[in-house]
């Protein structure tokens, strides 16, 4: 039997070499979540074309009709340089009629959206911060019955960008500031959320229809100085350094009970299914000392790097990371899209 066709797609820049020579475990290259999967994919045995696309849909296509693979690796995260552009490569894929991992596209589009997302949430009583939205464009006017302090950030990006210890604010004035540094620095509409202060956790899904929830992952900031707000800024998550000097780690949570624990799964997959996500994804949530649990946001299709919170939580569920990438794998190909209906 001749092996499965797999069509790695992955950013223009982002092609990895076929090993880890020169590798910097302090300075991690770019293509590093390229790699873990690519060389997975080589190692469970199946014929891999790497494709770089940055702004061109007819390598896509091309690919498709010449080489005709069972089913594409979607790693691509932006196209024209817009992160939220994926959906439309996904939406692509269907009109091809071709197989891929991960989220579809409408699943997509309401996770990039956090205001959206936060809205259908609401109107299904699942608890998340109280939330505002400064459009770009417009003058930031800070609500009269806003409450502080409040996160602000972009409604679109994800991966922490654009998000520092500035972001959590506690009056107008610095309200104001900050959402126009989003929308100066990272072009998009500025969300501005409660902030709850209180445990970051996080919880992985995967799955279509019939849906797996991960063990409960926390971050932790062991040395963190008191006066700094325990958040996942773009510092905390990519800064190696950073991560070391203050004792940044994840971890399966503990001190929580099988209730608290369970609860907590079962709500993230009824999110899960509410934002239409499919493949896999996470979900990201802070508990206050009270224990009441807050949705922050849903992201399909997480950073799949080995060593990461979402391969971690699989691997304490027992999914090492070649079962993981295998299982991937299979709900991509068992998705069942429109065009096969």
């Amino acid at each position: 039997m001749k092996p499965l066709r797999v069509l790695s797609l992955v950013r223009e820049g982002l092609i990895p070499p076929d090993d880890l020579e020169d590798y910097d475990e302090d300075n991690p290259p770019e293509w590093k979540m390229e790699y873990d999967v690519n060389s997975t994919l080589h190692n469970l045995g199946l014929d891999v074309h790497t494709l770089g696309v940055l702004n061109d849909l007819g390598p896509i296509r091309q690919s498709i009709l010449e080489w005709k693979p069972h089913i594409a690796f979607m790693m691509l995260e932006e196209f024209h340089g817009v992160a939220h552009y994926d959906q439309a490569i996904v939406s692509y894929l269907e009109l091809m009629r071709q197989p891929y991992t991960g989220c579809n596209p409408r699943g997509l589009l309401l996770t990039h959206d956090k205001a959206l997302s936060k809205k259908i949430l609401t109107y299904h009583r699942i608890s998340t911060p109280r939330f505002t939205v400064f459009p770009v464009g417009k003058k930031v006017v800070p609500p009269k019955r806003m409450r502080y302090p409040v996160m602000v950030k972009s409604t679109t990006e994800d991966a922490s960008f654009g998000i520092s210890q500035k972001s959590i604010v506690t009056n107008d004035k610095a309200l104001i500031e900050r959402a126009e540094f989003v929308h100066a620095n990272v072009k998009t509409d500025a969300l501005a959320e409660e902030y709850i202060d209180g445990r970051e956790l996080y919880v992985g899904v995967i799955g279509n229809k019939r849906l797996q929830a991960f063990p409960v992952w926390e971050m932790l900031f062991t040395n963190m100085p008191e006066d700094i707000a325990r958040i996942a800024t773009s510092r905390v998550k990519w800064n190696t350094k950073y991560q070391k000097k203050h004792g940044i780690d994840t971890q399966a949570a503990k001190d929580l009970s099988p209730k608290q624990l369970g609860d907590i799964q079962r709500l993230c997959k009824r999110v899960y299914r509410i934002l239409n996500m499919s493949g896999y994804g996470r979900i990201d949530l802070r508990m206050r000392p009270d224990g009441e649990v807050f949705v922050i946001e849903a992201n399909a299709n997480p950073n799949l790097e080995y060593g990461e919170d979402f391969a971690e939580s699989a691997e304490a569920a027992g999914f090492n990371y070649e079962h993981l990438i295998q299982r991937i794998l299979n709900h991509g190909l068992r998705y069942d899209a429109a065009w096969q209906q």
